[in-house]
């Protein structure tokens, strides 16, 4: 009973800082809107832990930071074992390592679905005669160009492909990846839930 006491007071505290942390990203994309006291107050509980995540490269592609998506990724699976605490009174190492692979599943496949809905984007702009030098263009290609040029150095082996076959190949490994990463979590979920310990 105050194992599970505990775990809800300290599930209650990570949802708070959930919030204040997502608050703060949301601030960080609009700077007027953190000025004053609460902003700065706001910037000192989370910036220490947001930024320690902004350290690794890998959650940067190019001028975009996705390490806020990391950073509440981490939030989130301390609150699935925290409110699993809470209810059950138990953990199992099983449920400890199904619900981290959860999560880096989860950060993993809102970066694949979000690289595989650029290329659609791009197809109807290019099928539709839109601008293509339009800036949000610019960015959504800078982003997305280094993708594809992999997926596609992969699957063509180097041979010169053209920019809507790139884009239709890109967007096809992405949704099979997509696909394929979700049934395979869900093999590996079932099978850490059956571990005895």
């Amino acid at each position: 009973m105050i194992v599970s006491a505990i775990a809800r007071i300290l599930n209650a505290a990570v949802i708070v800082y959930i919030f204040l942390c997502a608050a703060r990203v949301l601030m960080s994309w609009v700077p007027s809107l953190d000025a004053g006291k609460g902003g700065e107050i706001l910037a000192r509980l989370t910036d220490p832990y947001l930024n320690s995540f902004r350290r690794f490269k890998i959650f940067s592609s190019g001028d975009f930071d996705f390490s806020p998506i990391a950073a509440l990724a981490l939030l989130a699976v301390i609150n699935d074992l925290l409110t699993t605490i809470a209810y059950t009174g138990r953990l199992s190492v099983g449920l400890v390592l199904g619900l981290l692979v959860g999560a880096a599943w989860s950060a993993m496949a809102f970066m694949i679905s979000f690289f595989a809905v650029c290329p659609a984007a791009r197809m109807i702009a290019y099928a539709a005669r839109w601008n293509s030098l339009h800036p949000l263009w610019i960015v959504i290609d800078s982003m997305l160009n280094p993708v594809l040029f992999r997926i596609n150095r992969l699957v063509y082996r180097g041979r010169i492909v053209n920019y809507i076959q790139g884009l239709i190949t890109g967007f096809a490994v992405l949704i099979l990846l997509r696909a394929g990463g979700a049934a395979l979590l869900g093999l590996v979920i079932r099978s850490l839930d059956r571990l005895p310990f």
